[in-house]
């Protein structure tokens, strides 16, 4: 099937970018105005929101490397959408400087005067410092930075032309990602998060993280799939077999949380070690219990039911809610992994938790928007971009 040239291009820097990036920096004022009212809440708040950006570019990350370790070929017209979330990592680095300066307001281990009065702060500070802490960071964002940047520019490189040693360098590459990939955001995921109550450990965190971040990515591609498809573009490259198998990857990555999810839970159960249990004990006092039933309701039980019958997952409608909802899921999800450790007197909303998602969402998705528009929204070079846009190729 011929591909249509007009299809495949957004004209530069269309409205909606422009606005996302207005609506950014008016969040961070306004989380300035936060820092200044009330430095630990909006801490709180700014890591929450940060993480849970993060996230969607790391689970694009994985998608890109998982597409050409396996050589999917469905996904082919999907890959430059998927590229340009995963390139927004190397933003998220300058995001994350507030971080840096809150340490002693969002974690015990970063406040000198806790840790003297801790013994096990101080068995752990060798690890738990600020400066190898920054240092780790650093680290996990050069690794994020030369995958995500190697990949793209390759990718770009493969519109001029299609060459077979490109393709195994992008291959080869995506092989060893995944190793780094998988250490990194694992010790991410117990830095940032699991280190808010360094009394506690999980060695599962990692892959529980994990999972919702790759499902967040894929609700998130699919989002912009449809609002490129409201704009006229793609109408013919991207059918309903792709939205089928976005839907059949959301429903899997869903029972894989859950599993996730459930196995710490099992596992910190049976043991009942007091410094496991304190933390899910925490979780499951006052209104913190409401939050962890909506979890198991919302982030599996209902859509797991939902999306179970196949006419489901091929219905865009259908699938633009599911995405929404999940979406603000895995936000409940970190903010109830982040709060209960910081926020004692229950499971209460600041403006600031809006405010930090709007201001850090707000530039992720302009910069996403504009720097989709300077290139063509499909891998033109890809022998076999024809054949993923058909729909009897999968």
């Amino acid at each position: 099937m011929p591909l249509e040239p007009r299809a495949y291009h957004l004209p530069d820097m269309p409205v909606p970018g422009r606005r996302a990036l207005l609506l950014g920096f008016v969040g961070l004022v306004l989380c300035g105005v936060g820092m200044a009212l009330d430095a630990p809440r909006f801490l709180q708040a700014y890591l929450t929101a940060y993480v849970f950006w993060v996230s969607i570019g790391l689970g694009a990350l994985f998608f890109v490397m998982l597409h050409h370790l396996i050589g999917s070929q469905w996904s082919i017209v999907l890959r430059r959408i998927t590229e340009t979330v995963m390139f927004s990592l190397p933003l998220m680095a300058v995001f994350f400087i507030p971080i840096a300066f809150g340490l002693p307001l969002l974690y015990r281990w970063g406040d000198p005067e806790a840790v003297a009065a801790d013994h096990i702060l101080q068995h752990r500070s060798v690890y738990l410092n600020a400066a190898f802490f920054i240092a780790r960071t650093l680290l996990y964002f050069i690794i994020w930075f030369l995958l995500s940047y190697r990949l793209y520019k390759w990718s770009l490189d493969e519109d001029s032309g299609y060459d077979e040693a490109r393709r195994a360098r992008m291959r080869r590459l995506s092989a060893v990602g995944m190793v780094l990939f998988a250490f990194t955001v694992s010790f991410a995921a117990f830095d940032w998060l699991m280190s808010l109550d360094a009394h506690w450990y999980s060695t599962i965190f990692g892959a529980y993280v994990f999972a919702g971040s790759v499902m967040a990515a894929l609700c998130f591609l699919t989002l912009s799939v449809m609002a490129l498809k409201r704009r006229g573009l793609l109408a013919d490259i991207v059918t309903v077999e792709h939205y089928h198998d976005l839907g059949k990857l959301i429903f899997a990555f869903t029972i894989f949380w859950a599993y996730m999810a459930f196995s710490q839970y099992m596992l910190i159960w049976y043991a009942n070690i007091p410094e496991e249990t304190v933390w899910f004990a925490e979780r499951w006092t006052g209104s913190w219990k409401t939050v962890s039933l909506l979890l198991v309701f919302g982030h599996f039980v209902i859509p797991f039911v939902l999306l179970m019958p196949k006419m489901m997952k091929r219905r865009p409608s259908f699938l633009m809610a599911i995405g929404l909802w999940l979406l603000v899921i895995h936000w409940v999800d970190l903010f109830w992994l982040v709060l209960p450790s910081l926020q004692h007197e229950g499971a209460v909303l600041s403006w600031m938790d809006p405010v930090a998602m709007l201001g850090i969402g707000g530039v992720f998705c302009g910069l996403f928007w504009r720097r989709l528009a300077r290139h063509p929204l499909v891998p033109l070079g890809d022998p076999r971009l024809d054949a993923s846009s058909r729909s009897d190729s999968h």
